[in-house]
């Protein structure tokens, strides 16, 4: 069965526009490889065009029209938005944020002389620049489109080149609710002729956040349900084909239990449907591009060079002869030094290792240039607290993995970025904070000696 992929051009003030120089970029199904059709791809002149129109909708009539209006006037058009979209909850809870906004401003501020009175402001950055990844990719650009609508900021967004129609059908979005010119615009194209110039453009106002990825642990010890904690493991790997930033790609398992627990798990792993995704049952679908799927593969045969044990998978499966398909890989015998336990795949590869101690676990957990999540299993929930402190991550789990809510703080530690999206975090993300202090005397300051008069 195809999916029809209508025909978009760039969206900008409102209204949709062919990219200054004509280019187009082909979308290729990673399932079979064929091309399915094309997203216009925008260049340094489309970008001021979008940056351009975001800062008329940032100021047009004083701002009252978007960034100065309540926040029951920006709740009104996001939620107008969820009624037609797929992520309707994380654009549903930023409207309640944007509504809540208006009864927290000029919240007093105590200070400690009588003569002064002073509040605080809360208001929205200016024009962002939004980039975002290719899985996902509509639910990573809600993430940061939504809060920044939210606090009042206006937006560009950049999407991958490889994962840019659902965004482009949420520009059909904001059409469809009459969202005021400007306030989104959504340019595709490639990084270096459209991320570049608008990650560099001097117009765009907020500083830099990020969230960068990670390689994250999974501790698993001895007194485990050993089928549940397979399940959990499977998928806080597997899931989405293992394109996933938080993916517990380093599976730590207590020395006791881990014959028994690798016997079972590649008992699960053989049982993973690995089709088409527009098939009944699909558990596991292609990677995102040929790029990437030449990348994993390679990361596999580094592995196995190094000495480490392909315990099952690491190619294509025999019943699918096209599309970027990787069989859910598991790898053993690793050490700490090698490529497959220190560098992120993006893909369907958990290398395991085995640990006697507590202590032992939490070292191997932090030994990683990154820290965005971890998770640990184990009915022994003390521990499980000790070890949620103990490993350096922004996001950790206790007897589960990949569990997310818009509600809670999203972003990581070490080099997998700075700043938190989703929740309040990220909502604060989008907006400045102004001190107002007024003095309230009718008294004469008297610092300065009075002239005297004449």
């Amino acid at each position: 069965m195809a999916i029809p992929i209508p025909h978009r051009q760039l969206f900008i003030d409102g209204e949709w526009k062919e990219p200054a120089k004509g280019k187009r970029i082909p979308i290729i199904n990673p399932a079979n490889e064929t091309v399915i059709g094309d997203i216009p791809a925008a260049t340094v002149e489309d970008v001021e065009l979008a940056v351009e129109a975001a800062r008329r909708a940032f100021y047009r009539n004083g701002g009252r029209e978007w960034a100065r209006a309540s926040g029951a006037t920006r709740a009104k058009y996001l939620r107008s938005i969820a009624s037609k979209d797929d992520v309707a909850s994380c654009f549903e809870y930023y409207a309640d944020l944007a509504e809540s906004l208006d009864g927290k401003q000029r919240t007093p501020v105590s200070v400690p002389l009588q003569t002064f009175k002073s509040y605080v402001i809360k208001e929205p950055i200016g024009v962002v620049g939004l980039i975002t990844p290719w899985n996902y990719p509509l639910l990573m650009a809600t993430w940061k489109v939504a809060p920044a609508l939210a606090a009042g900021c206006t937006a560009v967004l950049k999407p991958s080149e490889l994962a840019s129609v659902t965004c482009l059908e949420l520009a059909e979005v904001c059409k469809e609710v009459e969202l005021p010119p400007g306030v989104l615009n959504i340019i595709t194209g490639l990084g270096s002729e459209a991320g570049a110039p608008l990650a560099s453009h001097p117009l765009v106002d907020k500083p830099v956040s990020l969230e960068l990825g990670g390689k994250s642990p999974l501790l698993v010890f001895e007194d485990v349900d050993i089928e549940k904690a397979v399940e959990w493991a499977i998928f806080g790997c597997f899931w989405t084909n293992g394109q996933i930033c938080s993916a517990t790609s380093r599976l730590l398992l207590q020395e006791s239990i881990a014959v028994e627990f690798l016997d079972r798990l590649i008992d699960w792993v053989k049982n993973i449907k690995v089709s088409d995704p527009l098939e009944e049952g699909c558990r596991l679908g292609p990677v995102v591009s040929e790029g990437q799927y030449e990348k994993i593969k390679k990361f596999i045969s580094t592995a196995r060079s190094e000495g480490a044990t392909i315990l099952f998978g690491g190619s294509r499966p025999k019943h699918l002869e096209k599309g970027y398909f990787i069989e859910p890989t598991v790898i053993r015998d690793v050490n700490t030094s090698m490529q497959i336990w220190r560098e992120e795949v993006f893909g369907p590869v958990l290398c395991v290792k085995t640990f006697r101690t507590e202590e032992e676990a939490i070292e191997l957990a932090n030994d990683s240039q990154y820290g965005l999540a971890g998770a640990v299993i184990s009915k022994d929930l003390e521990r499980c607290n000790r070890i949620a402190e103990a490993i350096q991550a922004g996001i950790i789990w206790i007897n589960c993995s990949q569990p997310t809510f818009c509600q809670a703080p999203w972003g990581g530690t070490k080099r997998s970025g700075f700043g938190r999206e989703l929740g309040q975090w990220g909502f604060d993300n989008y907006l400045s904070v102004k001190q107002v202090t007024q003095y309230v005397s009718e008294d004469q300051w008297g610092w300065y000696s009075s002239p005297s008069k004449l």
